[in-house]
């Protein structure tokens, strides 16, 4: 089992950065600059966007990090940085500039929230995404989702086909 603490980075728009690539290594480099440690950092991987493929692709990727902040303090340093970068949470899973989501904390299991914003952790959604699930097991190939136990490369044998994502050139 491999404990760590892992973010999901996620964008589709252009922002005041760039490119959705450009705008997610700068929320890195944004994280960097507020104490948080990069440990590890995947490839970007390309997605298309659900529920509506026509809107654009999506970048995604996975980083590792090391943090002195609580689980709480640091989803909260995230959804700073997602505000600060231009995203505005209207409907859910619609287009945006950034998406920063806290996967896992060292193994750390909440439960459902009651309040949308609340912290829910293992992530809720991840076993479901191939544009986590592949950049998570090239950083972090013996990692075990903290409720069932299942393993990274467990988890993406059981996506649907439909399920896709692949490394940007």
């Amino acid at each position: 089992m491999q404990l760590g603490i892992y973010i999901g980075l996620g964008a589709n728009l252009y922002s005041h950065f760039g490119s959705p690539k450009q705008t997610l290594e700068a929320a890195i480099d944004e994280l960097e600059l507020q104490g948080v440690g990069i440990r590890a950092q995947s490839r970007w991987y390309q997605s298309a966007a659900i529920p509506d493929p026509d809107e654009p692709d999506y970048t995604n990727g996975v980083i590792s990090i090391e943090t002195t902040l609580s689980a709480e303090g640091l989803l909260s340093l995230l959804h700073g940085i997602e505000k600060a970068y231009g995203r505005e949470r209207r409907t859910r899973w619609e287009s945006r500039r950034i998406d920063l989501d806290l996967l896992d904390y060292q193994g750390l299991c909440l439960g459902a929230p009651v309040v949308p914003s609340a912290l829910e952790l293992p992530h809720p959604r991840l076993t479901e995404r191939a544009f986590v699930l592949l950049p998570l097991r090239e950083i972090a190939p013996r990692w075990r989702h903290p409720v069932s136990g299942r393993t990274v490369e467990s988890l993406i044998d059981a996506l649907p086909q439909s399920a896709s994502a692949w490394p940007m050139v």
